[in-house]
């Protein structure tokens, strides 16, 4: 299971302080979750604006 983050990101930096394995990164202005990601789910938890979802893309 991974994660991504929306658009709806308001730029908190809450998931990249709780992100256990620094899988959230910034690049182009914008926050991504990497390949490092352990599926923990600790981000999605602390998103205020439910920004960050299971993506179901395969």
């Amino acid at each position: 299971m991974k994660y991504i983050i929306t658009s709806e990101c308001v730029y908190c930096y809450e998931c990249v302080d709780i992100c256990p394995v620094s899988a959230i990164v910034e690049r182009d202005e914008q926050l991504y979750i990497n390949e490092s990601c352990v599926s923990c789910g600790k981000c999605a938890e602390v998103c205020p604006v439910e920004a960050i979802r299971v993506n179901n893309k395969k």
